[in-house]
């Protein structure tokens, strides 16, 4: 599977080109990291907020784009290429922060219910996970863009 040059992908072709194919893995590992963090009790809760932001917003947007290219709304394609560079990046680096955060307060908190503390850890392997796919669509963006 070869990224596309010269044009985006449209319709269901966002299903077998990259970096679009990468849109499916990151819905889901965004989602998983969005109820595993609201499945959780953490004492003040306030720590976690930047979390729930970063996957709420992330997956929101990224269901948003998938649809605008699914119908393609994309006229203009260098000015859609960078855009979703620039979206992906911006991403990676929310997810990174989101990561760090949930890995440091699952660090801190006292295993007392084991069953809290595995759903964490799950959080962050999910929230790192998708730090990695963001991160590749971004790199792989990127280098279509720089066809255009």
């Amino acid at each position: 599977m070869a990224a596309t040059t010269g044009s985006l992908p449209s319709g269901l072709a966002i299903c077998v080109t990259l970096p679009d194919l990468l849109y499916l893995p990151e819905l889901v590992t965004g989602g998983l990291v969005w109820i595993l963090v609201a499945s959780t009790h953490v004492e003040p809760p306030n720590p976690l907020a930047w979390v729930m932001f970063v996957s709420v917003f992330c997956f929101v947007m990224t269901l948003l784009w998938v649809i605008l290219f699914i119908a393609g709304c994309h006229r203009n394609a260098s000015a859609w290429a960078a855009a979703d560079f620039a979206y992906h990046a911006i991403a990676a680096l929310f997810y990174l922060s989101a990561g760090v955060d949930l890995a440091f307060i699952t660090f801190l908190m006292q295993p007392g219910d084991f069953r809290l503390y595995q759903i964490d850890i799950a959080a962050v392997v999910f929230a790192f996970t998708a730090t990695l796919l963001y991160f590749i669509h971004a790199v792989l963006s990127s280098l279509r863009w720089k066809h255009f």
